[in-house]
């Protein structure tokens, strides 16, 4: 066999195990991260350090914030002028009130998915007056340059993406226990914030004015709270309006969820056996999402008049018992 002297050298050229296990952790990251490839390229001993183990400190010499990468700022900036053009109302109100300054005083303690929409919200509170300490509601889904981005700003910030379940609750403590700063109001998802500050800081539990909260899990945990004669603070339940239905629900999650499952899997969906269960708003999304991407969609429902929309939109009707063992992939959008 004749091997020639320009391959044999290129042959040489090629990484060895560290180095290729390094850059296929890489490409990984670059292909799955919600920032783009330029972003993505870091320090090898950036990755194993735990943000909790590093001292970080903005431009101005502020440190009090926790995030995975504060050299990620610029690049969070630019996510986060984008997504200012997409949400002209938030924008307006912050253009119309930032002079009068109609939540100072506010202290907001929040809890959700820091992404890019997310920073124009914190940013729209600080701008009319209210002081925000934050953490996320899940472990993956933080957005790190737009945490870099918040915390270069001055925000306190304590979220990474890929954080332990040690961590998730480490964050949200130290966004509610800082000596002299007593929040006065909860902006959560999922209700994790409000019964961390609950069980362990009763006293401040007791002093929190109102109480905001985005998800059918958090509303149902408040309701409990009510049942039981506990929730003595205010709290209003933003899972039910229309908009949160109709059009977060619907619209966004209908984008969301093959974003998220190509992240998470980098398969095509053609041909894919897929059963969805539960056909309300969030159900009817992933539906319409998964069959436009040529998928074969089935649907479990146990309410009659959802279970006929699905029918009529085309789509199987079944007992997941059924399906389980032939499908690949299942979602559930039961709440």
């Amino acid at each position: 066999q004749i091997q020639f002297a320009d391959q044999k050298q290129e042959f040489n050229k090629r990484p060895s195990k560290i180095g290729r296990r390094s850059l296929s952790r890489s490409i990984s990251q670059s292909s799955t991260d919600s920032y783009s490839s330029a972003a993505s390229y870091t320090d090898s001993s950036d990755d194993e350090t735990s943000p909790r183990d590093k001292q970080q400190k903005n431009s101005k010499g502020n440190g009090d914030f926790c995030i995975k990468n504060i050299k990620q700022a610029d690049f969070g900036r630019r996510e986060i002028e984008i997504a200012e053009q997409e949400m002209p109302a938030l924008m307006a109100l912050r253009k119309r009130a930032q002079g009068e300054k109609p939540l100072a005083g506010a202290k907001v303690v929040g809890c959700t998915h820091i992404t890019a929409q997310t920073a124009v919200l914190m940013e729209t509170l600080s701008a009319l007056g209210a002081q925000c300490r934050w953490a996320a509601c899940n472990i993956y889904s933080t957005q790190n340059e737009v945490a870099a981005a918040l915390a270069e700003g001055g925000f306190s910030v304590f979220a990474w993406k890929g954080e332990s379940e040690d961590d998730f609750w480490w964050c949200i403590d130290r966004c509610v226990n800082v000596e002299g700063w007593q929040p006065n109001m909860i902006l959560d998802d999922g209700g994790d914030l409000t019964h961390w500050i609950y069980k362990k800081y009763p006293n401040m539990f007791k002093k929190i004015k109102g109480i905001v909260e985005e998800s059918v899990t958090g509303v149902h945990r408040l309701y409990q709270l009510s049942k039981a004669g506990k929730l003595c603070v205010p709290a209003m339940n933003v899972n039910d309006s229309v908009t949160k239905q109709k059009f977060d629900n619907l619209y966004c999650c209908r984008e969301s969820i093959l974003d998220g499952l190509k992240r998470t899997t980098d398969v095509m969906f053609g041909g894919k056996q897929v059963v969805v269960c539960g056909y309300g708003e969030v159900g009817k999304g992933c539906c319409a999402a998964l069959k436009a991407m040529g998928s074969i969609v089935y649907v479990t429902e146990i309410d009659p008049i959802c279970a006929l929309q699905a029918c009529m939109d085309g789509f199987r009707l079944v007992k997941l018992n059924e399906v389980i063992r032939q499908v690949d992939i299942v979602i559930t959008c039961t709440g």
